[in-house]
């Protein structure tokens, strides 16, 4: 087991942006606030209400591997981060059920079954060899790290491999959600040796958090 981040008090790691900002509500509930403004803040390490727990800022591909190695013992990472991660070494106790969207196949809608290899761009490389093996299908996947939708249209490749929350970008670029992979929302992760040194300060944010979770569903 990776050592935890420290001997006493909490590390947690979040990312900038739509997860950060659905988790502060949660993370206020359960009786945790950022003492500063992390957006006009340039800190990385945040102070909060409970002088021994901090809030790392991080990219959303780093969470797994900062609570993994012990950097923080705690993180919260969207489930698509998670899949393609691997997940090793980590406990996924709670589901945060914030940043919800789907991990989806799309492509062009009447495009007929290309023949032989497939070519399929997404930045999910390991999540997109693993559907496509699964399915017995032999697939060229080609890793890109943005404007996936534009790929297709100009035959980089057949399909894409993406998050879809409303569909309007993939509709209004020619393309459609063709193959679901996984209903994705954020996660709880916990470094193994952090529940162990740690155990009833990590019990504790568990249950607060998830009676958070609990309540904001109950009010939906």
């Amino acid at each position: 087991m990776r050592e935890p981040a420290s001997d006493t008090g909490l590390t947690i790691a979040v990312s900038k942006g739509r997860i950060l900002e659905q988790t502060l509500p949660l993370l206020a509930d359960a009786g945790i606030e950022l003492v500063a403004d992390p957006q006009s803040s340039r800190k990385l390490v945040l102070d909060t209400s409970v002088s021994d727990v901090k809030l790392v800022l991080i990219r959303a591909a780093d969470v797994p591997t900062y609570v993994e190695y012990g950097a923080a013992d705690l993180g919260v990472a969207g489930k698509d981060v998670l899949l393609e991660h691997g997940g090793d070494g980590l406990y996924e106790p709670l589901d945060l059920e914030i940043a919800r969207c789907r991990l989806m196949v799309a492509g062009c809608p009447d495009q007929p079954e290309p023949r032989g290899r497939l070519r399929v761009a997404s930045k999910f490389v390991n999540i997109a060899h693993r559907h496509f093996a699964a399915q017995g299908r032999q697939a060229e996947i080609i890793k890109l790290y943005g404007s996936m939708e534009l790929a297709p249209l100009v035959g980089l490749c057949h399909y894409i491999v993406d998050l879809v929350d409303t569909g309007n970008t993939l509709t209004a670029n020619g393309l459609a959600p063709l193959d679901p992979i996984a209903d994705i929302s954020a996660r709880l992760v916990v470094n193994k040796a952090a529940m162990k040194m740690k155990h009833r300060r990590v019990k504790m944010l568990l249950s607060a958090l998830s009676d958070a979770v609990e309540r904001r569903r109950s009010a939906e």
